[in-house]
């Protein structure tokens, strides 16, 4: 079979191509990465973020630069992120809500949380805890379920607004288990758990880290704890699937993410650089001091991980009827 000059060209320019990025994967990476962190600096992704770029920068030799881009829920920074060149230089520290979340609540979403992102590999899962205001009067899970069941939609929950993890957690906790609470939106989780302490509302789902304080100084009831095993700060707190059998998995993980379709080989590599932050004993005490545990696993694993939660969460998100702009 004889080919066309033309024909031999465009062959030896797809070969000529498909050369260079294999070698380029392979020398990835040649200059410094960009980390964009979708909240402002002191939130709980930018203590994650910061401590997974300085370890990610000593495993690839190049420096990982943190750039913080908070707004609209992190849909400013995904949006930014989904538009860059998906040549492993742009990342970002994504959260469950970005990617499972925000396209049942949002009606003009530029983009597809599950299809326009490279979801490169897990890294922490945060905990939270259930507490009552002092105020209240409840003293245990089953006093809250006994006051709930008794008097529906009577008893007040706090969140850090519409829509948040701390919103739908007990919403689904709350079904679950049967009984119905009224909801009390608050701007972020400070302002809400301090309404918890001043009794202007009864009960929050809230992360450890931001409660602790407050339950050290005795200015909450602690009723709960999410997560697989007691904290070893909080080890007389039972754990919600000790309470009841259908509490619900309360995700609040970060992962890693590009644009869609990076090269596997870069995938690789930056799994295998996150895989070895978490592995690490020193970072891994930094994480669990602040309640954030790691989650080592696979970039198929995360993939999965995510469309899991965006079906569990976004039927809720539906039935609720959360609709934001």
């Amino acid at each position: 079979m004889r080919y066309s000059r033309r024909t031999i060209l465009a062959l030896a320019a797809v070969g000529l191509s498909l050369c260079a990025s294999v070698v380029q994967a392979q020398d990835y990476p040649t200059r410094p990465i960009k980390l964009v962190i979708p909240q402002a600096p002191g939130a709980g992704a930018d203590l994650v973020g910061r401590l997974l770029a300085d370890k990610m920068s000593q495993e690839l030799r190049q420096p990982v630069v943190v750039d913080n881009k908070p707004g609209a829920n992190g849909m400013l920074a995904s949006s930014l992120v989904v538009r860059e060149p998906a040549d492993g230089y742009t990342l970002m520290l994504t959260s469950v809500s970005l990617v499972s979340f925000n396209q049942f609540m949002y009606r003009n979403i530029p983009y597809d949380p599950l299809k326009d992102f490279t979801l490169i590999a897990p890294v922490a899962d945060a905990t939270f805890v259930l507490v009552a205001s002092n105020a209240s009067g409840i003293k245990s899970w089953a006093d809250l379920v006994a006051r709930a069941k008794a008097s529906p939609d009577t008893l007040t929950f706090a969140s850090a607004g519409t829509g948040n993890s701390t919103h739908l957690y007990t919403e689904m906790l709350a079904r679950r288990s049967g009984f119905q609470v009224r909801h009390i939106p608050y701007k972020s989780s400070s302002p809400a758990l301090m309404s918890v302490v001043a009794g202007e509302t009864d009960i929050m789902v809230v992360p450890t880290a931001v409660a602790l304080s407050q339950i050290r100084a005795n200015k909450l009831v602690t009723l709960a704890q999410s997560g697989e095993s007691r904290s070893a700060q909080l080890p007389a707190v039972p754990l919600l699937k000790e309470l009841t059998p259908d509490s619900p998995a309360l995700p609040g993980w970060y992962a890693l993410v590009g644009p869609a379709r990076m090269d596997p080989k870069v995938v690789q590599k930056l799994s295998a650089a996150v895989n070895s932050f978490l592995a690490d004993p020193v970072q891994r005490g930094k994480l669990v001091d602040q309640f954030l545990f790691p989650i080592p696993g696979t970039t198929a694993g995360i993939q999965q991980r995510a469309e899991g939660e965006a079906k569990v969460w976004g039927g809720l998100i539906r039935d609720l009827k959360i609709q934001m702009d």
